[in-house]
Formats: C-alpha cells, structure tokens, sequence
C-alpha cells in the first residue's frame, strides 16, 4: 500500500473572498473533509504508554458508567497499577515492530489510504480523507484543526463501527462533536449511520468466509460469529447493538443459504464483574468442543473493520486456546475486512450516499 497523499501547498491555498475589502484575510479554498475514526491504540506496549492509553478509554463515561467517585479511585489505585502489565503483554504479541505502531493503526493507515483513492475517483482534489482514533493518536481533535485548515468547511464523520453502541458509535461521535465546539467558524457536520445491513457488507462478510472455507481441507463444522460484548444492563437500556448483531448473523446465514445449527452468534470481550451479553465466545467454543463433540470450528468478528488486539491476540490466542483445551482440533480465525476490495468499494459507496447534497 502507498503512504498517504500528503497535504500540498494547494490543498492549503487561500484566496481573499470575491468583493472582500483589502485588509480581509485570504481563506483556504472550500473543501469536503471525510474523517474516518477507529476506537483507538496505545502509542507502545510499555507500561506508561499502556496505562495512558487505558486510562482515556477505561475513564469514558460511554464505556464505563460507574460513578467517578466509585470508579476512579479503583481504575487509579488497582487497575491502572496492574493492567498495563498484562496489556502490554497481549500488545506486544501482535505489534508491528517494523512500523512501530499496533496492527490497527497499520491498517486503519490501509484503509485510509484505499478509501481516499477510490474517491479520488469520483470527486478528485475537492474531498479531504483522513483518519482518527478515539483514544490515543491521531487524536479527533488534532485532525479536525487538520481539516479546517485546510478549508474544509463540510465533514463527513464515519465511526468505522458496522453497529451502533454507546461504547463505540456515540462515544465517537461525542469526541467528534466535542472538537468542533473549539472551533471559531464550525464546518458543517454529519455522521455516518450504521450499517450492518448493507447488502454489500454482507456480501464482502460472505465472500470472506467463502474464500477462508475453500483454503481449508475440512470444512469448519460451525461458523461462530463473535461480536465484541457490552454489559446487559446496556441493552435493557435501550442500545440497540444487541439487536443489529443479531440481525447481522441472520442476513450472512441467509446471504451464505446455512441452516442455523451451521451457524452461531456470541460475544466477547467481557469487563469486570456483572453479567454481559451471552454466550460468551471464550466459554461456548469450549462447550461446542467438549459437550457436542465438535472438532472444527471457524470464528469471524463482524463488529471489527480491522484486525486488532481484540482479534488478533483475544480471538486467535485465547478463544483458540479455550477451544484446543476442550478437544477442538481445528481452528480457523477469518480476518476482518481490512483493506479487502470488497470492503473499501462498501465503504466509498457509504461515503457517496452522505455526501449527498454537499457535492455532486
């Protein structure tokens, strides 16, 4: 993949408005900016890098709504003391030592790059595309000020969550919302609805799993769909991830012509002490293997639009382990999208439908 288009000087060219007196300033010339968000990496896996990292996402109020009086004190005192110890660790597994940064943000950069040509296509010079994290580097904040100086005075925010959750979708959002109020003359904004019901996600879902299934010598005797968690009491609450990952494994069974028993959905990633949505991945690819006697299973993690520490280390490391320790035999890990054609071709179509009436 080629390294990102660079902003040059006439990206940042300005002219003085038609009729403006002399002493007005120049401005940029108008442009459209697409940011792109991910959740967010650690700058290193050592242990103040970690700690600072863990301490943006884990102190969110999207993502953990205990009081603070409550919480911080514990996440300060306990978890911050131990934990990026122990995250550093699964972050190290996986870092890309020659770039120096986590798998994400390597392919977060892929996709930016892919995305911003294939709507060079269609729009040329006049649409700005770049990403963010919500937690970490690059920060929203830095390339919201990137984007308004360089003119663009129209956003497209796109989370690069296929659900929406509080924890993800919102929180972005938020942070999206929060760097424009530090801005003089505010661009115009949108955000980019969810969209794990595209057909054309659910195709290049499909064609993923087709492609990993016809690698193998034995077909997979179930497919888990694994969806990262969030505490039930979210759900009873009213956010509808619960629902849209459902409905998720629903559209690829029928898009792939499967009968249920081929397929399954389950949830990951659980934190702290009360009940999550269920069944937990870790605990029912062992109960697959040691209650039903299944020896091959394949796991695909829908709610991901890049590999990541959640993937790469939890997924294909523990949940692996979780099924090998039970009697499984064969584990197959399907990567997420990434750059995969299929997806950015989605995506640039996502991107088309919102620019609707900003651009033509």
């Amino acid at each position: 993949m080629s390294e990102p288009r660079p902003l040059t000087a006439e990206d940042h060219m300005t002219e003085k408005p038609a009729h403006a007196p002399a002493d007005h300033p120049a401005l940029p010339r108008p442009k459209i900016g697409v940011l792109i968000a991910n959740l967010g990496t650690p700058d290193g896996y050592d242990y103040w890098p970690m700690r600072r990292y863990l301490n943006e996402f884990l102190s969110d109020k999207r993502v953990i709504d205990y009081p603070s009086w409550k919480w911080q004190p514990l996440l300060q005192a306990i978890i911050l003391t131990k934990r990026p110890f122990s995250s550093g660790k699964a972050y190290q597994s996986i870092w890309n030592e020659e770039k120096g940064e986590s798998p994400l943000m390597t392919i977060t950069r892929d996709q930016t790059d892919a995305l911003r040509a294939e709507l060079e296509k269609t729009y040329g010079a006049e649409v700005l595309v770049d990403f963010c994290m919500r937690y970490g580097n690059p920060s929203t904040k830095s390339k919201v000020q990137e984007m308004v100086d360089a003119g663009c005075q129209k956003i497209l925010f796109f989370p690069l969550y296929p659900h929406y959750a509080g924890a993800t979708s919102a929180t972005a959002n938020d942070q999206f919302f929060r760097a424009l109020m530090d801005q003089p003359w505010q661009p115009a904004a949108r955000t980019v609805a969810p969209y794990f019901d595209n057909p054309a996600y659910i195709d290049a879902l499909a064609q993923s799993v087709e492609r990993a299934y016809a690698d193998l010598p034995n077909a997979p005797e179930k497919l888990i769909v694994s969806y990262h968690g969030m505490p039930k009491r979210y759900l009873m609450q009213g956010d509808p991830y619960h629902c849209q990952c459902q409905k998720n494994t629903r559209l690829l069974r029928e898009r792939l012509g499967w009968s249920d028993a081929q397929i399954g959905t389950t949830f990951q990633s659980v934190f702290g002490p009360e009940e999550w949505l269920r069944p937990y991945t870790v605990e029912e690819v062992a109960r697959l293997a040691r209650e039903e006697g299944i020896k091959r299973i394949a796991v695909i993690a829908p709610a991901f639009s890049a590999d990541c520490i959640e993937t790469l280390e939890e997924i294909n490391e523990e949940i692996r382990e979780s099924f090998e320790h039970a009697g499984g035999q064969e584990f197959t890990y399907i990567p997420c999208l990434n750059d995969e054609p299929a997806h950015i071709a989605m995506l640039a179509d996502v991107v088309r439908e919102n620019l609707r009436g900003w651009i033509s």
